[in-house]
């Protein structure tokens, strides 16, 4: 359906977009920022951890974006759920506002449209493992 493809193109171009822009602010260390340095220590988290994430949202917005590898895709797209609930989480925890809350909350939205609308060729099938 054309419709289905439009939101899909939509929701996956605003979550790559999110998560390249977070992801390069945690791997250049930023201070400022949504998942910056500042935020991540705010959290509770060390510094070093800005790498892993920075590194993993690169990797996933390429899986997600590149053709075929649906069980690559299966991966990014549950590696981003389990980031973006988690940073939810923890914001939470720390007594963060909402405004603090919602970069995430928006990623996690994305992710769970841009994954539920995917293109068939683009789902794990039996024909198509790998």
């Amino acid at each position: 359906m054309k419709r289905n493809k439009i939101i899909y193109w939509i929701a996956t171009i605003w979550l790559a977009l999110g998560m390249i822009s977070t992801g390069m602010v945690q791997l250049l260390k930023a201070k400022a920022g949504a998942g910056g340095a500042d935020s991540v220590a705010h959290l509770g988290y060390p510094d070093y951890f800005l790498t892993i994430l920075g590194v993993w949202k690169v990797l996933g917005v390429i899986a997600v974006l590149a053709p075929k590898f649906p069980v690559v895709k299966e991966w990014a797209y549950a590696g981003f759920f389990f980031a973006m609930s988690g940073a939810i989480i923890s914001h939470i925890a720390s007594g963060n506002a909402v405004t603090e809350i919602f970069p995430a909350l928006l990623l996690l939205v994305l992710t769970i449209i841009s994954w539920y609308f995917r293109p068939a060729e683009r789902r794990v099938t039996s024909d198509n493992q790998l």
